[in-house]
């Protein structure tokens, strides 16, 4: 018998593990003066957006416009990741 795989993401090389965060917020919700629930990182960019709970989902709208495929929560003692591409969640440490 031959153990399943568990499915892994073939977009963690295009990553930096060390990217910086441009703002200490949402970029579009700062700019258009909202509030966002929860943020996200992009992993390829380091552009600050809000999580699919916020009303503007600007996290996600970054990733249909850029491709970039991977995030990263930026809450404080959450230490998960997303790829978009391949719907996976994954450790970003």
């Amino acid at each position: 018998m031959v153990a399943e795989q568990e499915p892994t993401c073939s977009h963690v090389g295009k990553i930096d593990r060390h990217m910086k965060p441009k703002t200490h917020g949402c970029e579009e919700c700062l700019a258009m003066g909202d509030s966002w629930v929860h943020l996200r990182l992009c992993m390829q960019c380091g552009h600050v957006g809000c999580c699919d709970d916020s009303k503007n989902k600007h996290a996600t709208k970054h990733f249909h416009k850029t491709k970039h495929p991977i995030m990263r929560s930026l809450e404080p003692g959450e230490l998960w990741g997303w790829c978009y591409v391949d719907d996976l969640g994954f450790d970003p440490i």
